[in-house]
């Protein structure tokens, strides 16, 4: 896998293009933020994600799916829980992830933040392949975007804690950060 600067995808991995973003306002990548995503909740491997994502979710395939599918969302990443990796949105365009949100007292957090979205729920763990998929490509966007260390990568519930708790409690952020020390990459 590598990254492309002059484009913001990355190559060597899936590409699935969302028509969900939009322009970044000032063009700034300082923030990661981890989620997590299955449809139907606890299903994986549907494809669903990626169908949600394009906005073309058979709204009358699942009680569920009627709710959300006349959503216009989106991620930069999906990493699926056999370590599989899908790009929706180039890194340089603002991805429709992070919705009402706020780091350190700045708002808008689409506006300066990357995304991606972990096959899984908030209770059950993560598998092995996913941790790995997640850091190389951490270390990818970090050679990229510098801004982008420990300290500003965080979840969901953290950027929005009145509205979610993904990745949950299941995600081991310990596990995560030793990995991206070992590195060489955590500053």
């Amino acid at each position: 896998m590598r990254f492309d600067p002059s484009t913001g995808w990355c190559q060597g991995i899936r590409h699935c293009p969302s028509p969900n973003f939009n322009a970044r306002p000032q063009g700034e990548i300082s923030l990661l933020v981890i989620h997590n995503i299955s449809l139907p909740p606890g299903c994986f491997g549907t494809g669903k994600v990626q169908q949600l994502f394009r906005n073309c979710l058979p709204a009358d395939e699942h009680p569920y799916f009627a709710s959300i599918a006349a959503l216009q969302v989106s991620a930069h990443f999906f990493i699926e829980r056999d370590g599989a990796i899908t790009q929706f949105v180039s890194c340089l365009d603002r991805a429709w992830h992070a919705g009402q949100s706020c780091f350190e007292g700045r708002e808008n957090c689409n506006d300066f933040s990357l995304g991606i979205e972990l096959e899984g729920t908030d209770a059950l763990p993560y598998s092995d392949a996913q941790y790995a998929s997640l850091t190389s490509l951490t270390r990818l966007l970090q050679q990229a975007y510098p801004a982008l260390d420990v300290r500003r990568i965080c979840g969901h519930a953290d950027i929005a804690p009145q509205r979610k708790t993904d990745p949950g409690p299941a995600f081991d952020w310990a596990r995560y950060r030793t990995a991206l020390s070992d590195s060489g990459d955590m500053q």
